[in-house]
């Protein structure tokens, strides 16, 4: 009786474990939206001149280059901040009905380009003093990188947990807030361009 007992609990600790990774799903979707945005992001920097990587249409706007800072910056902190702090957790799925809002509305938000905010110091361009090649650099090897860990992970990435202003999201969440992250700025690379000002 003892032995079947252990073995039901065996059973179902293994299910439990198979059900908290990443589905087939969720795993497409991560790597081919993280490759995406990267692909449309080098697609539009493509063939662009040092006076049009550098164009500002105002005072307040960020210029083509420190977009791209930008987003290498934010590719390292949100890992960093999000991903690899959540995966230093212990997994509760108990928490799981804190999370604010679905996948989508999560991309919604972050991918609009409607509502501006303002960053923090850590992510802002003045950050990375580096010339953009190098920038460009860092950023394809940690994009890779991303892409190789949403390829592979076994991990529970549905109940570990990061806080945003808006409420808490998963680790799951923070890796497509990330590549969302990407696509926003790509946006607004092609709003600079599309500037009456920009260079021809």
């Amino acid at each position: 009786m003892k032995k079947t007992i252990l073995f039901f609990a065996a059973m179902l600790f293994v299910v439990v474990s198979v059900s908290a990774q990443m589905t087939d799903e969720e795993r497409k979707f991560a790597v081919k939206h993280l490759s995406d945005t990267q692909m449309d992001m080098m697609k539009v920097i493509k063939d662009l001149s040092d006076e049009q990587l550098n164009y500002k249409p105002d005072a307040e706007s960020w210029s083509i280059a420190e977009c791209v800072k930008h987003i290498t910056l934010s590719e390292q902190n949100i890992w960093a901040g999000f991903v690899s702090a959540g995966l230093a957790q212990d997994a509760d799925p108990s928490k799981r009905s804190e999370v604010a809002m679905s996948d989508e509305q999560l991309l919604g938000i972050i991918e609009s380009r409607e509502q501006k905010v303002k960053t923090r110091a850590p992510f802002e361009p003045e950050a990375k003093q580096e010339p953009l090649k190098d920038v460009l650099k860092e950023f394809k090897t940690l994009r890779a990188e991303h892409i190789e860990f949403a390829k592979k992970s076994t991990d529970d990435l549905r109940n570990r947990y990061g806080q945003l202003p808006f409420g808490t999201i998963d680790v799951y969440q923070a890796i497509i807030f990330m590549s969302g992250h990407t696509k926003r700025h790509t946006d607004q690379m092609r709003e600079v361009m599309a500037s009456a000002g920009f260079p021809k």
